[in-house]
């Protein structure tokens, strides 16, 4: 059974024992408020032993009591900070006590890498709830008014903590809510909450052990260890490893965030997922001279054997969406419904096989373990003692190596036969413009716009190329097929179909030339 989803936007306040709710209709907006009511509510949270998911503001939690008793996960905002917060927020039924649902689990196993999460703290909340409604009586928001008695219950440590605190969550109102009604509870009593969460209130300063979403800045740069890296980015003086720290954070929340959508099959996920390792692999390559090689080598065969796991279901979905899209613009006639079946069997094939190893792969401490070194480089990166350099220096030097790489195969392509030799040279262009691409885009952090447009022309080069090796891929399969085929008919269509693929692959060419032309004077030398 799948997990129902939701968006949690509210704020919460500490407030004092004695403190009482306040007219809530005197907020601008407010029209009238509703009749208060009163739910017991009992949850138990789960986490590691090390709170895995706490220091990364996840909270998994099993309640009764309430119109929503159930088991909920709530995942971190996307931006954190005094505002209010929007959360993700997934539901499954009650179930059993003591077993996670699948369905929520599925979300976790990035951040879980093999642990199982147990009951971690208690909470009893007596929660008075207070209705806002507009002028128009649509339902705009929920103030609980929370009594919370929480019990720590790793190592059977159980002294009880009992404090107040209000929520303030939107219900069908808009953001701009939270302002007018604000200033009615402070001018009450209200403060903002010194914590995220009731879990992280109940487990105190233990939610710091271990936290893998605090970056810290690599040593010896500057501004020392323990400073935050986006901070030394501000302005374009940042030093080079920075630079590539931030970028490469970057793609590691994409990969954590993309993980849950791959193990689900969700569209698009494994192309997002193995751009983010093919990005990492392409800085870790552009800027491996300011770290310690053994490390970084590791890394990047790790990302490649990753990468090369989520390229089997990727191509072949790729494969059979559009072979599958030319098939249905051919006019009726003999053998299309056989080619159709026969692509669909081969490139389905391919792709359930490729998605089974992949799944394996991710359910294994090898991919756990690669999860593990990527947020330590990021927290710890293995900079050499005599690698601290100006960010925009590095940056430069790192886009020109690549451009003149790109700038190599284009000659390549130049001086290679038509035919087989001409296709491989094209496909050392496209992925060497996407290297370009993706050390442009870290470059942008300190060289703004023209190292945008850079890495503008990069992916344009990119994915032309790309539909010439779609086409290429496609030409090859459907060869393979056709001498295969045992009815003339079916081989009819199947030599449409190829001579499809030669006029994208001549197109494709054409298109090339051009981007090519046209970007001859911002990819020469002297990049950036």
């Amino acid at each position: 059974m799948e997990a129902s989803r939701g968006l949690e936007i509210e704020k919460k306040y500490d407030v004092d024992a004695d403190a009482e709710v306040p007219p809530l209709d005197q907020a601008a907006g407010v029209a009238r408020t509703g009749q208060p009511h009163t739910d017991v509510l009992e949850a138990v949270y789960f986490d590691t032993p090390k709170h895995a998911l706490a220091a990364r503001r996840i909270t998994l939690r099993r309640r009764t009591g309430g119109k929503d008793a159930g088991w909920h996960l709530k995942l971190p905002p996307a931006v954190a900070g005094e505002g209010p917060q929007q959360r993700t927020e997934l539901h499954a039924p009650l179930a059993r006590a003591d077993v996670v649902p699948d369905a929520l689990l599925t979300h976790l196993q990035a951040f879980l890498r093999g642990a199982v999460p147990a009951p971690v703290v208690r909470l009893e909340t007596r929660r008075t709830t207070h209705a806002l409604y507009g002028q128009d009586g649509v339902h705009l928001a929920d103030l609980a008014d929370d009594q919370v008695t929480a019990v720590r219950l790793e190592d059977g440590a159980g002294e009880a903590r009992q404090w107040r605190e209000w929520e303030l969550e939107l219900v069908h109102g808009k953001p701009d809510l939270f302002g007018p009604v604000e200033e009615v509870l402070t001018a009450a009593g209200a403060r903002p909450a010194a914590h995220a969460s009731k879990l992280a209130r109940a487990l105190g300063d233990d939610t710091k052990a271990g936290n893998a979403a605090r970056r810290q800045a690599p040593e010896g740069e500057t501004g020392g260890a323990g400073e935050s890296t986006p901070a030394l980015l501000a302005g374009k003086r940042a030093p080079a490893a920075a630079v590539v720290t931030v970028y490469v954070a970057a793609q590691i929340d994409q990969m954590l965030a993309d993980d849950p959508a791959v193990r689900l099959e969700e569209p698009d996920a494994v192309h997002n997922m193995r751009s983010a390792t093919r990005r990492i692999r392409s800085v870790l390559a552009a800027y491996g001279r300011l770290y310690r090689a053994s490390p970084v080598r590791k890394l990047r065969s790790e990302l490649k054997w990753l990468g090369q796991l989520l390229g089997r279901p990727r191509d072949a979905e790729i494969l059979r969406s559009q072979l599958r899209e030319q098939l249905g613009q051919l006019p009726p006639a003999d053998g299309v419904a056989a080619a159709a079946n026969t692509v669909e069997e081969r490139a389905g094939g391919d792709f359930d096989a490729g998605y089974r190893l992949l799944h394996e792969a991710l359910g294994s401490a090898r991919y756990f373990r690669l999860l593990d070194k990527l947020e330590d480089f990021r927290d710890n990166p293995p900079v050499r003692a005599d690698a601290v350099k100006p960010g925009r220096r590095a940056a430069s030097k790192a886009v020109d190596k690549a451009a003149k790489r790109l700038r190599r195969s284009h000659k390549a392509v130049k001086d290679a036969r038509r035919g087989k030799d001409q296709e491989l040279a094209l496909h050392r262009v496209r992925k060497d413009a996407k290297r370009l691409r993706h050390v442009a885009e870290s470059a942008a952090l300190v060289h703004g716009k023209r190292a945008g447009k850079v890495a503008k022309a990069a992916r344009r080069q990119q994915k032309i190329l790309g539909r010439f090796q779609d086409a290429v891929v496609a030409r090859d399969l459907l060869a393979a097929l056709s001498a295969e085929a045992g009815e003339a008919a079916t081989a009819g269509i199947y030599a449409q179909l190829l001579n499809l693929q030669e006029e994208k692959m001549q197109a494709a060419r054409t298109d090339y030339r051009k981007a090519r032309k046209k970007t001859r004077d911002l990819l020469g030398h002297g990049v950036l």
